[in-house]
């Protein structure tokens, strides 16, 4: 099962997506978060220690440049770079979570993004999957990555919206894009909500209703600003929320 995660920025993707992972992990699946957002924060969020050393793989410029295959002075890309090796050189672990970051360019003048987003979508329709194992995708706040269609080899894909216009906008938007890309399963999922009002703005706003609601937690914002590891009591509403989420995810009979 490959999932990405997407929409606008500063709703709470990575927070989500942290949530996901534990639920996920405590449910028997093995899973691999994979960082696809240029401002990387899954390694912070999940409690990995010296997040300064992990090497995010577009800091390799000299291994993109031959794996994407551009040939000097064209604009063209191999579109089946070798990946394999990939997975373990570039993979942490922590209490059986497995983290990669793809990273993005460090510099002004950097140019596009091309040769990572090459090697992201290569690892994502390269690899075959157990159903005991799971991937998700943090993917870049926006609607730039499915343009490039960087994530057409996932399942499901969730986009995070909360409750002001323009989310809703940002969240409908993308909804259209994975449509056009060929995502089959596309569920919104509601973060920051605080109240009934909240839901029924969301409800009326979206074209269909988000299958989990995620609170405006107190709890969850604290842990950020000390830069904790990411934990919900499972008695919260947060999760609540996240088994919901599974249970969506993993209907009865795949869990």
């Amino acid at each position: 099962m490959k999932i990405a995660i997407a929409g606008k920025g500063g709703v709470g993707k990575t927070t989500i997506m942290a949530l996901i992972a534990k639920e996920l992990q405590r449910s028997g699946k093995e899973v691999l978060i994979i960082d696809a957002d240029p401002s990387p924060h899954m390694a912070q969020t999940l409690g990995f220690a010296n997040v300064e050393q992990i090497t995010p793989i577009a800091e390799m410029t000299t291994l993109l440049a031959e794996r994407a295959g551009k040939v000097e002075g064209s604009p063209f890309y191999n579109i089946n770079p070798q990946v394999d090796d990939l997975l373990a050189d570039f993979m942490v672990e922590k209490d059986g979570l497995k983290l990669m970051v793809l990273g993005a360019i460090q510099t002004a003048e950097g140019g596009c993004a091309c040769p990572e987003n090459t090697v992201l979508k290569r690892l994502l329709t390269k690899l075959l999957l157990s159903p005991s194992q799971a991937i998700l995708l943090d993917m870049e706040a926006g609607v730039e990555h499915l343009g490039r269609g960087t994530i057409a080899g996932v399942d499901q894909l969730l986009i995070v919206v909360i409750p002001s216009q323009s989310s809703i906008r940002t969240a409908d938007k993308v909804y259209a894009l994975a449509r056009e890309a060929g995502i089959k399963k596309i569920s919104f999922v509601a973060n920051l909500v605080e109240d009934d009002d909240d839901k029924a703005f969301l409800l009326a706003g979206l074209d269909k209703a988000p299958v989990a609601f995620f609170p405006n937690s107190k709890a969850i914002r604290t842990s950020e600003r000390r830069g904790r590891a990411l934990e919900a009591d499972p008695h919260s509403d947060a999760g609540r929320a996240a088994r919901d989420l599974i249970a969506h995810l993993l209907p009865p009979g795949k869990q």
